[in-house]
């Protein structure tokens, strides 16, 4: 039988190992270099926004208005008056840094025990952070000389200032946490450091080269500042899971007795045939998120693409190479009692999944029926899943000095923290009627020259305030004036985004169901499996759904993680978790499905080769699933309120998937449906079909000297 694509690749590799891992090395130093130097393009706020906000934010920046950031400081006292002393001291310090424009005169809350003031800070607001720090010491040193009084600041410089730290203190966690984590694990798993160390070594390096190509391709596709911290996630778990099915299935047939270079052979033929298919679908199903409509989304599905190509393409060629060479000194470093458990470790772990799998088969309707009423109590929170788009105070936890800020400013003059800013655009800004409408409002600035006027309307009601201001105010004011008023803002940034994501993830869902559906279809000519392949990664989706939204809206059980609830789940969170896990559930399933219906094709009933396909294939998909979870649980452990979304909700739904769906769910299932599994009709049966049986080996001989050079 002609060898597959995956195990031509390995056979070249093998025999060119230098050339392999040459060019692999030179890549990634390429990509990184360049990449590197070429820095990152972070999208702006109308590219990030959807609807009426990022219209308005595209007219701002049409005009060459550059948006300043606002900040405000309030000082509170015991009593009535007691802070004019430090408002006039701080007002003082925060003109001296020079880094200001509009410093307003403190302004009294209705008791007179606090004062607000206001100002903005002098540039481009995207750069805003960059230049606040003189400002942050200033304040910082009113408040050191005036106990007696509490001085909170709060604006869009300061909060990105604090973001920016943050997620470069987070990522240096997560890589710190993550890799000496997997590193253990695979200790574990393999006995040996050096082929511990081997696969986290190809998937960081993979990591490194798809940060620069990334770094590229952002000077046409602009990024969200966390799209680095999704890429690492995603590159670094799925590059260390693709090098552990290749290296245990090599492990594997070296234990049975076969020599280096038929070990490697069969271990491309099967495993990195296995590596291509389920890489392909992850980035398939990632360029569904092209349809959403969000830039977002774009560049989280360019940034999963690009780290889900380097890593597999690295598993088939430089691994190869790399295993060629080591030979035997892949086992270089055995930890003596890991090494005698890994070498039963297949069979052991075969042994495991077959007394589970025993009442499973023998009761498949009540196992069924049990997985099904699991897995939909979980979900079961989900009906009253809440999305918004975290502000900062909600990002950063209620006790961070930011939310506090944000919390009592809010509290003492409403609506101030988050203003909406509306937009007017007009053939002539100082038409009669447009100077009559303007005159209605208290905050306006307008811009003659590009005929556009801006106003600053504090919305005290949150979304119920926006919608009587885009609804009724701003009708009233500009209908009939020839002018055009949009809103933008946090709220309004934040109700349009969500109402674009609603629209989007119809398409989106749409097209990872199809692509989900057509690949089982072509891969087992059946389409009862391929639709079983939908209803399970389903019931997976809503059960992650459900823990997150009981997690991290309603707090149950958040404070176990350090995390608290915070009334909605991040806006983009839902369908960012479906596309994910729609792709990487494919991993497990076309590996497990693949043999048993393998099994089932030697002669064995559909119950026997159930058995046969999930013992084998245990040991693989556990150990895959161990780090993926435990590279997730890092990201759950973060200071960021999304990227603690994220990474529970990943987590949870690979746990679910690895355990319940697939050693439970789905063998009762298709012990249920029994011979229906494999009916092909007619129609179909001129597909071409896909081989999963493994290559016959040749008669096991001494290892050539080539494998050791």
């Amino acid at each position: 039988m002609r060898p597959n694509l995956a195990a031509r690749i390995g056979v070249w590799s093998t025999h060119h190992r230098k050339t392999a891992v040459l060019g692999w090395l030179l890549f990634v130093v390429l990509a990184a270099g360049i990449g590197g130097a070429s820095g990152m393009v972070e999208m702006t706020n109308a590219e990030n926004g959807a609807g009426d906000s990022a219209r308005a934010e595209q007219i701002l920046s049409d005009a060459g208005l550059s948006h300043r950031a606002g900040e405000l400081v309030m000082v509170s006292s015991t009593k009535p008056d007691g802070w004019r002393t430090a408002a006039g001291e701080l007002t003082a310090a925060i003109g001296r840094t020079g880094e200001v424009a509009d410093l307003a005169a403190p302004v009294p809350s209705k008791d007179g025990k606090d004062a607000l003031i206001t100002f903005e800070m002098k540039g481009d607001a995207a750069t805003s952070a960059d230049r606040v720090q003189p400002v942050l010491d200033a304040v910082a040193g009113v408040q050191e000389d005036r106990p007696d009084v509490t001085v909170r600041q709060f604006g869009e410089a300061s909060a990105g200032k604090w973001l920016g730290d943050l997620l470069s203190d987070d990522m240096k966690k997560a890589e710190f946490t993550a890799v000496p984590l997997a590193l253990g694990i695979l200790l574990v798993a393999f006995g040996a450091v050096v082929a511990a160390l081997l696969p986290v070594g190809l998937a960081l390096t993979a990591c490194m080269a798809a940060f620069g190509l990334l770094s590229l391709a952002s000077h046409q596709l602009h990024l969200f500042q966390t799209t680095y911290s999704v890429m690492f996630l995603m590159g670094f778990a799925v590059g260390v899971d693709y090098c552990l099915f290749y290296l245990r299935r090599e492990r594997d047939e070296r234990a049975a007795g076969r020599d280096a270079e038929t070990a490697l052979r069969i271990a491309a033929a099967t495993s990195g045939r296995s590596v291509l298919v389920s890489g392909l679908t992850v980035m398939v199903a990632m360029a569904g998120m092209f349809l959403s409509g969000l830039m977002l989304f774009k560049g989280f599905a360019l940034a999963t693409i690009i780290v889900v190509f380097i890593a597999m393409m690295g598993s088939v060629t430089v691994l190869p190479a790399l295993l060629s060479w080591l030979g035997d000194r892949i086992d270089a470093g055995r930890v003596p009692l890991l090494n005698r458990r890994d070498k039963r470790g297949g069979k052991e772990s075969g042994r495991i999944a077959g007394k589970l799998l025993r009442p499973v088969l023998a009761k498949p309707k009540f196992f069924a029926a049990a997985s099904v009423v699991v897995l939909l109590v979980l979900a079961a929170p989900a009906q009253g899943m809440k999305t918004e788009s975290l502000g900062l105070e909600k990002q950063f936890g209620s006790d961070s000095a930011l939310s506090v800020a944000y919390r009592h400013i809010n509290e003492t003059f409403p609506g101030g923290p988050a203003p909406a800013q509306v937009v007017v655009e007009a053939d002539d800004i100082e038409a009669p009627a447009v100077r009559k409408a303007l005159a209605g409002f208290d905050q306006v600035t307008v811009h003659r020259s590009q005929n556009v006027a801006e106003i600053e309307v504090p919305l005290p009601g949150g979304e119920a305030a926006l919608t009587e201001l885009r609804e009724d105010r701003l009708p009233a004011a500009f209908d009939g004036t020839g002018a055009r008023a949009h809103v933008t803002g946090e709220v309004a940034g934040s109700v349009d985004f969500n109402d674009q994501l609603k629209r989007g993830i119809v398409p989106v869902f749409l097209f990872i169901t199809a692509v989900t559906f057509l690949l089982m279809l072509f891969c087992f000519r059946s389409y009862v499996i391929a639709v079983t392949s939908i209803l399970l990664n389903l019931l997976s989706v809503a059960a992650a759904y459900g823990v997150m939204t009981a997690v991290f809206q309603h707090g149950w059980g958040a404070s176990l993680i350090g995390s608290e609830g915070v009334g909605a789940i991040e806006a983009w969170m839902p369908l960012f978790v479906l596309v994910v896990l729609f792709g990487l559930s494919m991993d497990y399933h076309v590996f497990v499905v693949s043999r048993i219906r393998e099994a089932h094709s030697r002669g064995l009933s559909t119950p026997a080769a159930i058995d046969e396909g999930i013992r084998r294939t245990a040991g693989a998909v556990t150990g895959a699933a161990v780090i993926m979870v435990a590279v997730f649980s890092v990201f759950g452990t973060l200071s960021m309120q999304d990227m603690q979304q994220m990474g529970v909700g990943l987590a949870v739904a690979v746990l679910l998937d690895a355990t319940i769906v697939r050693m439970v769910l789905l063998p009762s299932a298709m012990a249920l449906l029994g011979e229906r599994n494999w009916r092909t009709p007619r129609v179909l049966r001129r597909l071409p079909e896909m081989d999963h049986g493994e290559p016959q080996p040749e008669p096991a001989r001494a290892a050539a000297p080539a494998m050791h050079g």
